[in-house]
């Protein structure tokens, strides 16, 4: 068993109040599921209006991957974690023309990230009618819609809400495989359910609309749990997993329950991305 928090920041003076502490069977609950022949991983998520609602479970999940954020350093390292947060550094506001493979961060993060869609992008909520995801998407909602959890940017495909990350030693320009031991992502603006209609045509009985799915180098799923839901404009969420070793090659996020362009209501659930937070990237294994 394994314990699972959920954090949330309420309240009209803006105050933080633990609402929930909650012990759940991971086995018996539907929202995560796993392997029965392969050890359940450590689970981190949170969900809340503002930064301050998640930064905890952000923290315990950095120390849970291990010192230190390896940054651009070239691997193989015994140690440490990668994290990547679209900024350049903090204070970068452009948008990116949407590409895939993302290979921005594949010799100095290990990290290489596609979509069957038209690509992946980098972008601010707001920038006005040619930028931003206000830009991107030319829909004036988005600017109010989502914040960032580390400014400026975010990430999200463009033409699907399917994402897929594959890791690398990084240094070698992708030549050569990795895995990694975890890997969690904060997301803007995952909403609460709207009714049981909405929810039976997402297709979850649940309501939930975005998830993360981790499989092994043979492609065989190890985990799958949905990203916890906070409601109104602009919320945080965050899930990630951590396993004793580096078993992850790849992960595959859902955002939402339809790919990003109309408005978020009660019928579409628009979810954009922020942080990627992974172990340090380990040589692929031969077995």
């Amino acid at each position: 068993m394994k314990k699972i928090r959920f954090l949330m920041r309420v309240g009209a003076a803006g105050w933080l109040t633990l609402l929930a502490l909650v012990t759940l069977s991971l086995a018996a609950d539907s929202q995560s599921r796993r392997s029965k022949d392969l050890n359940t991983p450590a689970v981190f998520q949170a969900a809340g209006p503002t930064a301050e609602s998640i930064q905890g479970i952000v923290d315990e999940f950095r120390a849970a991957l291990g010192e230190p954020n390896n940054g651009n350093n070239q691997g193989p390292l015994a140690s440490g974690r990668r994290e990547i947060n679209w900024d350049g550094g903090g204070g970068v506001a452009a948008t990116t023309a949407p590409v895939t493979p993302f290979d921005v961060f594949l010799n100095t993060r290990g990290g290489q990230f596609t979509t069957p869609g038209v690509g992946l992008s980098q972008a601010p909520p707001s920038g006005g009618a040619t930028n931003g995801l206000v830009g991107l998407f030319n829909n004036p909602t988005y600017g109010d819609t989502f914040t960032a959890f580390s400014p400026l940017r975010l990430f999200t495909p463009v033409g699907s809400n399917i994402t897929e990350a594959l890791f690398f030693v990084p240094g070698f320009m992708g030549q050569f495989p990795a895995t990694v031991r975890g890997f969690g992502a904060v997301f803007t603006d995952v909403d609460e359910p709207n009714g049981l209609n909405a929810r039976l045509r997402r297709g979850n009985p649940r309501g939930a609309s975005t998830l993360i799915e981790y499989f092994d180098q043979h492609d065989n799923s190890i985990f799958s749990g949905f990203v916890p839901a906070s409601p109104g404009d602009g919320s945080l969420s965050f899930f990630g997993i951590v396993f004793d070793d580096a078993r992850i090659a790849r992960v595959r996020i859902t955002t939402g329950n339809v790919a990003a362009g109309p408005n978020d209501d009660e019928e579409n659930d628009i979810v954009m991305m922020d942080d990627f937070l992974y172990g340090e990237p380990q040589p692929l294994s031969l077995n």
